[in-house]
């Protein structure tokens, strides 16, 4: 008897993205990111080192601007998430270079064990003029309350890396 092909699971889900960071969505849009020459894909491993420098991000889709979250779910640990980056404005089809950065950009540094990193876009209707749930530090920021808190809806495209503390 031939076998069933067994359903993908999908990696956002495998990784534990959906649940810990975002609630389940279907992409409406296209999230290519580069640290140099290295392409990121769902659940690929990055050094530190290597994501230090703000990477090259761009998001294609249907939607004239795109705002940008960066969030470590594992730092310090999962109970207490707390380093956050946010870009808001990028034109489609551009760099996340070409947007309006509200929090800088701050590269994966885990302090212990393996962490995600998840960067997801979310469809703008129009420029944002105030970004409410602007944080004034990383601690604390929420990217279910900073979507709903700017009528941003669900992620138009995520993707998330590991990354594991430098060796000396």
């Amino acid at each position: 008897m031939a076998q069933m092909p067994r359903a993908a699971v999908d990696p956002l889900v495998l990784g534990r993205v959906i649940g810990d960071v975002l609630d389940m969505f279907v992409p409406s849009a296209e999230l290519v990111v580069r640290y140099g020459p290295t392409h990121i894909s769902n659940g690929c491993e990055i050094k530190p080192s290597t994501g230090a420098e703000r990477p090259t991000v761009h998001i294609r889709g249907s939607s004239d601007y795109y705002s940008l979250v960066m969030v470590d779910p594992d730092a310090p640990s999962p109970s207490e998430p707390s380093f956050r980056e946010l870009v808001t404005d990028i034109p489609d089809g551009s760099d996340a270079s070409e947007g309006k950065e509200a929090m800088p950009y701050m590269g994966p540094q885990p302090p212990t064990g393996t962490h995600r990193y998840v960067l997801v876009a979310f469809q703008q209707h129009g420029q944002m003029e105030i970004v409410k749930d602007k944080p004034a530090e990383r601690p604390h920021f929420s990217t279910r309350r900073f979507s709903a808190e700017n009528q941003l809806g669900l992620p138009a495209a995520a993707l998330y890396f590991n990354s594991s503390k430098d060796s000396n």
